[in-house]
């Protein structure tokens, strides 16, 4: 990546260069929630396995479909959070035997308990029939580089997304790769489903990368993770949006979409300078920075 485009990346990240530092996804693959393919690599970390919610849903009425959808983004934003931990995890390990199950499989657990409670509640609250999710609410974790299957946004198909995981598809959001909290980066790659007034995801390339050497393997597999963890983010505000709309005509584009940008400019940069850190042949991943909407 140019010298002046990281320039310009760090003069628009400023505060949130912290944010974007954090982690979300699953193995060491990359795309919204569509999906990067990430490489294995042999330090891959394992990902969170949670069942999928969108797909054992009853129809969804119109009236409570924009409730559904941004519980549904959470859900798969939640997922980002924990493989982002994860991730951590893989490269410097913290801890007792019981540390992945009391820290990260329990907490999640009960976040899902809450979220698919308001979930119930949305249905009742209309009158129609309150569906029982309680046993969609425990975790698990996949094997080293298998991707988290996130629930994605309404009317997108499969299971995970490849790529970073976009919480939910794009990377990674999770996933078969990083995609959109997944998903998330790239958007989420969910399951099928459709609800009226349903709220956008986001849309970002996959992240296509060369193999990559074992030295940097941990490097990357964390910047993948913070890939599907801004397209999480970025659906859960798109989410939200669809609840209560703010802004003019331009809003997703400036407050959503061009940070996101930003956000990914970073963390490319810093994928590629993994790779030439340990002397391998630094990518150009320029062409993947910008994404759309689904």
């Amino acid at each position: 990546m140019a010298r002046g485009t990281r320039k310009t990346a760090v003069l628009k990240l400023g505060g949130v260069g912290a944010l974007a530092a954090l982690l979300f996804a699953g193995g060491l693959q990359l795309a919204s929630a569509g999906e990067n393919n990430r490489p294995a690599t042999t330090a891959a970390a394992q990902t969170v396995n949670c069942p999928t919610v969108r797909d054992k849903l009853p129809a969804v009425p119109a009236a409570a479909s924009a409730q559904v959808e941004r519980e549904l983004a959470n859900l798969d934003q939640e997922i980002a959070r924990q493989n982002e931990r994860l991730a951590r995890q893989a490269v410097r390990p913290e801890g007792g035997p019981a540390f992945i199950d009391n820290a990260i499989l329990g907490p999640l657990r009960s976040k899902r308990v809450a979220v698919l409670d308001r979930i119930e509640i949305a249905f009742n609250r209309i009158g129609a029939q309150r569906p029982n999710l309680d046993a969609l609410a425990a975790c698990s974790l996949n094997a080293p580089g298998v991707p988290s299957a996130v629930n994605g946004g309404a009317g997108q198909n499969g299971a995970g997304q490849n790529g970073n995981g976009n919480a939910g598809g794009q990377n990674g959001n999770g996933q078969t790769g990083n995609g959109n909290a997944g998903g998330q980066n790239g958007n989420a790659g969910g399951q099928n489903g459709n609800a009226g007034g349903a709220a956008r995801t986001i849309n970002c390339p996959r992240v296509a990368l060369p193999a990559v050497p074992a030295a940097a393997a941990g490097q990357v597999q964390a910047e993948l993770a913070t890939l599907d963890k801004q397209i999480a983010e970025a659906d859960a505000r798109l989410a939200r949006l669809a609840v209560r709309p703010e802004g003019g005509p331009a809003f997703i584009d400036n407050a959503i979409l061009g940070p996101l940008r930003s956000k990914r400019v970073a963390a490319l940069d810093r994928i590629e300078i993994a790779f030439n850190r340990v002397g391998a042949q630094r990518p150009n991943l320029d062409g993947f920075a910008t994404c759309g909407l689904n």
